[in-house]
């Protein structure tokens, strides 16, 4: 498994390219809990999210013959955006395939770093099938958005930063989907403060990892339309790193609803002040819907916001919005 070494060294290896996001106290949360809980901002991470952090620090550790060789990754849009961010600082090609789930304001976003996009079928499965083939037939270096030991390592820097923000922390809330994030933030806040719980969060529709602990190995699952698009997607049949670490070091899952989830976007706005996505608050939705179960302080990621505009002002605006009947 990725350890706390590793997320060091990815540390000192993506410090000039990503920034230590801020934490701020929930007055409105820690009433609904009943505990302190306080917000850790990595939607202000400069692409808008958290993927930056594994993306550079994998980008970083490619071999000239690689950089020559050119990146190529799957996405559900933040991946994309961090990789093609990474890439083009280094100076590396990058290509990112996504299926047509993903949100236009997500693909554009890549777009506008300089990475090609490459739009193949209806989930994440079939824009892999693309990504394999072009590491097979143009040798690209396949970054993949969580099951890579790199990857975890850099999202792991995360935790090394809530725990030095709040050292009080006994409960820390992390989004769940491939793994990749709840992993590394895990491995790093266990080996400094053992005893700490670490709770994952996800949506009810396509809740992939979920359904492979309860499997006990990884499964194949549907991926759904979701106001968490960027959470949707299969862990993989091969998963070599991210079902092991989430077995092993993750206390529970929670999962939240598509109203739950919209709820928090709302909360997020009117109450905290923050623009976030779907995926990002969805730890904000398990605390109003009271499904966590907190022992004494609290910290909840916010992973992203690159939510699209018009959908964010409809949802705080208060219509129930459907994605799942939109999309049909």
């Amino acid at each position: 498994m990725v350890g706390i070494a590793d997320i060091e060294r990815a540390r000192s290896a993506i410090a000039g390219t990503i920034r230590p996001t801020p934490v701020e106290p929930s007055p409105s949360l820690s009433d609904i809990a009943g505990v302190p809980v306080t917000l850790k901002l990595e939607h202000h991470q400069i692409t808008g999210s958290f993927k930056l952090r594994g993306a550079a620090n994998a980008v970083s550790r490619l071999s000239d013959e690689q950089r020559a060789s050119g990146v190529v990754g799957a996405s559900t849009g933040n991946h994309g955006r961090g990789l093609a961010y990474a890439a083009r600082k280094a100076g590396v090609r990058c290509i990112v395939c996504m299926s047509r789930l993903v949100p236009q304001n997500k693909v554009d976003g890549i777009k506008a770093q300089g990475a090609e996009v490459r739009i193949i079928g209806s989930s994440q499965d079939d824009a892999q099938v693309e990504v394999d083939r072009l590491v097979a037939e143009e040798g690209m270096v396949m970054l993949p958005p969580f099951d890579h030991p790199d990857v975890i390592a850099g999202q792991g820097t995360l935790g090394l930063e809530i725990i030095e923000q709040v050292p009080q922390a006994e409960t820390v809330l992390v989004q769940l989907s491939g793994g990749g994030l709840i992993s590394g933030v895990a491995a790093a806040l266990k080996a400094r403060k053992p005893g700490i719980r670490v709770i994952g969060v996800t949506m009810e529709r396509g809740a992939a990892m979920y359904e492979c602990l309860k499997a006990g190995k990884p499964v194949m699952v549907e991926e759904l339309p979701t106001l968490a698009d960027s959470l949707g997607g299969g862990i993989g049949l091969d998963n070599r790193y991210t079902f092991r670490m989430v077995h092993d070091l993750v206390d529970d899952v929670v999962l939240v609803s598509e109203i739950e989830i919209a709820e928090a976007i709302r909360h997020g706005y009117w109450q905290e002040r923050q623009i976030v996505e779907g995926s990002g608050s969805v730890t904000m939705a398990a605390l109003l819907a009271g499904k966590a179960k907190l022992s004494g302080p609290t910290v909840a990621l916010v992973s992203g916001g690159n939510i699209d505009m018009t959908l964010h002002h409809r949802i705080i605006s208060g219509e129930n919005v459907d994605v799942a009947r939109e999309a049909a």
